[in-house]
């Protein structure tokens, strides 16, 4: 009777809280299992499966990319304790990372030269800039692997990095400062000082000293620099540059007086011309110098011209270079473009010295490849060519680019004695013992109506010229000795001897099937002859009226394309010279006949010529000078020129190499 059942009264409640309980248990126990599988899906240490390329930016980050400290760096501050305390104490920690500075690991030098980096970003200070190159270039020495060479470690991330904190370091260390109450914390300007002063340095101090004579160019001297890399190019096809040491600026320049050899490139570089040039300070011992806070600098100056490397104990390292940038930081805003259409409807327009502009001085040895442009046009069409030429690793240190700009309305005979005088003068004046075989391997190359000028470098025309105009022989016009000085030199053309190959780009060589007698008689009334040439010519018409020429009609650029100008047809039966290589670049747009395509200008059968060398027909409107293909077939042309040289040619297998 005192037993309870376990089925039936108050055992039934008894039995509905154990139920409860153990389900209550239950959930406990899934809940607690539930936890463990989650732990063993995410332990405290693993791996998770992620896109590789987020592994590699992780590896790939810096100061310099992403504004916190790379990998490498990274670990010191973690394996120290250091990396919150950076963000809140950053100099401090620069400063204990560094102790005395001497004897420094390479490992440290790294870390510190990043530090300092980010720290001068955030803080804006020159510094650390400063000593972020310093350290930088302590890096790089380091003695464990100079006995190798500098930079023997190549494939070591942190030796492209160290290259970028001692490039930027020095820019922003030595750039100019905006006035402001405190110009510690001013923004940089883009413009770089690079004169002797003394620095400050976290630790010490530099002292800065110029080499004067490395600041003179080509009759010029560096008078201002400008950091290209704060610039982006728009316009050209690709923007080169050259991974190196040192800091890749853009030079301004002013005249100075450096004797004849400077007088002659002054003449055809012009005052606006804009150098790319690499600035490197050398510091010797430069560990001894973070170790006494004491160090001392040479500021050197490379233009990207005559040098892409520089000697640092006994290793040619590259020299960082950002050259399409200058080029592009030249043409803007400059006034070569607006010569294009003054040049055309002014043809007496003032032009720079002769015509002939060189993008750098003179350098013996090296082909000097001449572009002519065509109609309405300036030299500035040439810069994606020149671009990629200069900037070829096989061509670059081997030929020199020469522009001719002319006014583009000017009879073409006119215009032809223009560019073959200024050639020739510019041979003597840089040659006249004859002595560089290089010079006188010259290539000429022109588009438009400045293929018909190249072509008249390159031929005898004996009196076709003066026949097609007068049935009255030249001996026996009456003239004054100014008129025969300008009129015989412009009708009678031989050979120049230093001219080897040329290069037709879309020439109309039988004449423009738009200059039509519409358009001829509009360029008549909007076009101004020069004086110098309109008076002599109406003077020798009135002295000679049995010639059969009208008062006036001296005859513009426009008027000799014509299909039926007696010159386009005297010029077609010229005869190229003997042992001129010749090549034509012809634009058509479409596809089919070739025979009746053309480009918009002119037809491919005006293009052609028979006999050339090589032949490349290009998809393009009449202005193809940046297209792809034919900047492609320029660089084969003189590449191939090259291997036929002398002692400057390439190796044979090179010339195709695109």
């Amino acid at each position: 009777m005192g037993r309870t059942s376990h089925f039936g009264g108050g055992a039934g409640v008894n039995t509905m809280q154990a139920m409860r309980w153990w389900r209550r248990l239950a959930r406990e126990a899934v809940l607690i299992g539930g936890l463990g599988l989650a732990t063993a899906c995410a332990t405290p240490i693993g791996v998770d499966r992620v896109d590789h390329t987020q592994v590699y930016r992780t590896f790939t980050r810096s100061a310099l990319s992403s504004r916190e400290p790379s990998l490498f760096t990274m670990r010191v501050l973690l394996r120290r304790g250091l990396d919150r305390r950076f963000d809140e104490e950053p100099a401090t920690v620069i400063a204990e990372l560094r102790g005395s500075g001497a004897g420094l690991s390479p490992e440290m030098l790294f870390v510190l030269a990043e530090l300092s980096f980010l720290h001068g970003e955030r803080a804006r200070s020159a510094e650390h800039y400063l000593a972020s190159a310093v350290y930088a270039l302590g890096f790089l020495g380091h003695p464990e692997w100079r006995a190798a060479g500098l930079l023997a470690n190549a494939v070591d991330p942190r030796t492209r990095m160290a290259c970028d904190f001692y490039n930027l370091g020095l820019v922003n260390g030595l750039k100019a400062r905006a006035p402001a109450p405190d110009s510690a914390t001013a923004p940089p300007l883009p413009e770089v000082i690079l004169t002797d002063r003394t620095l400050a340095l976290p630790f010490g101090e530099l002292e800065l000293r110029t080499v004067p004579e490395m600041f003179l160019w080509g009759g010029y001297r560096f008078s201002r620099f400008i950091f290209t890399a704060e610039y982006e190019v728009r316009g050209l096809r690709n923007r080169y540059r050259q991974a190196g040491v040192g800091a890749p600026l853009l030079a301004e320049v002013t005249p100075v007086a450096t004797g004849p050899e400077g007088e002659l490139d002054r003449k055809r570089i012009p005052p606006r011309a804009k150098v790319p040039v690499t600035a490197v300070v050398r510091i010797p011992a430069p560990l001894d110098g973070i170790a006494d806070g004491r160090l001392r600098g040479t500021i050197e100056i490379y233009p990207a011209d005559a040098s892409r490397t520089v000697d640092i104990n006994g290793v040619a390292v590259p020299l960082e270079l950002d050259p399409s940038a200058a080029l592009a930081y030249m043409l803007e805003g400059a006034p070569i473009w607006d010569t294009e259409l003054t040049g055309f409807l002014r043809a007496g327009n003032p032009v720079f010295g002769d015509g002939l502009i060189m993008m750098q001085p003179y350098r013996p040895g090296r082909v000097p490849v001449v572009l002519v442009h065509g109609t309405a046009s300036s030299p500035a069409r040439w810069a994606d060519l020149v671009n990629e030429v200069q900037n070829d690793p096989l061509l670059g240190e081997r030929v020199q680019i020469w522009l001719f700009n002319y006014n583009t309305s000017n009879p073409i005979l006119y215009s032809a004695r223009l560019l073959r005088e200024a050639l020739m003068r510019a041979v003597q004046d840089f040659d006249p013992s004859g002595t560089d075989a290089a010079l006188r391997r010259m290539v000429v190359m022109g588009h438009s109506q400045g293929g018909l000028l190249t072509r008249l470098m390159v031929t005898e025309s004996g009196n076709r010229f003066w026949d097609a105009a007068s049935r009255v022989p030249f001996a026996q016009l009456r003239t004054t000795p100014e008129e025969q000085a300008l009129l015989q030199p412009a009708m009678f053309f031989e050979p120049l001897p230093f001219v080897t190959r040329v290069v037709f780009m879309s020439t109309p060589h039988r004449g423009s099937y738009r200059a039509r007698r519409m358009v001829l008689t509009l360029v008549r009334r909007v076009v101004t002859l020069p004086i110098r040439l309109a008076q002599p010519f109406n003077d020798l018409i009135r002295a000679n009226p049995e010639l059969g020429l009208r008062v006036g009609a001296l005859p513009t650029a426009v008027d000799n394309m014509s299909p039926r100008s007696t010159f386009v047809r005297a010029l077609s039966e010229c005869p190229i010279a003997p042992g001129v290589v010749a090549h034509s670049i012809i634009a058509v747009e479409g596809t089919g006949d070739l025979g009746q395509l053309n480009d918009g200008v002119v037809r491919y059968t005006s293009a052609h010529l028979d006999g050339v060398a090589s032949e490349k027909v290009v998809q393009s409107a009449h202005s193809l000078q940046a297209q792809p293909a034919t900047i492609l077939e320029v660089r084969r042309i003189l590449r191939e020129h090259l291997v036929e040289g002398g002692d400057y040619a390439l190796p044979r297998h090179d010339a195709t190499q695109r």
